[in-house]
C-alpha cells in the first residue's frame, strides 16, 4: 500500500487502485455520519476533489490521488458511513480508479514514511 500526506491510502489490485482514509485519518475526524462519492465513469484529475466526507467534528473532501476513471464506488457508505470507521482499510474503501498514468504511485509514501509522519 502507498499513503499520500492528506491519509488516504492506495491499494493496488491488478490495473486498478483501491483508494480509502486511513485509521489515523478516521480517529482525527471522529465518527463519519455521511459520505458523498463521486460517480462511477468520471474522469477525475489528481487532487480534484471527489468525495465529501462528513462527521461528527467536521466537513471533509478527499482529492483524487491519481488521474484517471472511476471505476466503481462503495454503495455500502452511503447507508452505513461509519464502515470507513470501523474498518478504514478494508471495507471501508471509498472508491476505485483505473490510473491513466500509473507511474503517479510512485510520488506516494509506504507504511514505514507513512508512520513516522503522523508519529
Amino acid at each position: 500500500m502507498k499513503y499520500t500526506e492528506e491519509h488516504e491510502w492506495l491499494r493496488t489490485e491488478g490495473d486498478v487502485v483501491v483508494v480509502g482514509i486511513t485509521e489515523h485519518a478516521t480517529t482525527q475526524l471522529g465518527d463519519i455520519v455521511f459520505v458523498e462519492l463521486p460517480e462511477v465513469g468520471a474522469e477525475v484529475s489528481k487532487d480534484e476533489e471527489v468525495v465529501v466526507i462528513e462527521s461528527v467534528k467536521a466537513a471533509s473532501d478527499i482529492s483524487a490521488p491519481l488521474d484517471g476513471e472511476i471505476v466503481a464506488v462503495n454503495d455500502a457508505l452511503a447507508d452505513t458511513p461509519n464502515l470507513a470507521n470501523d474498518d478504514a482499510t478494508g471495507e471501508g474503501w471509498f472508491f476505485k480508479i483505473k490510473p491513466s498514468d500509473p507511474s503517479q504511485m510512485d510520488a506516494y509514501m509506504d507504511e514505514a514514511a507513512y508512520k513516522a509522519m503522523i508519529e
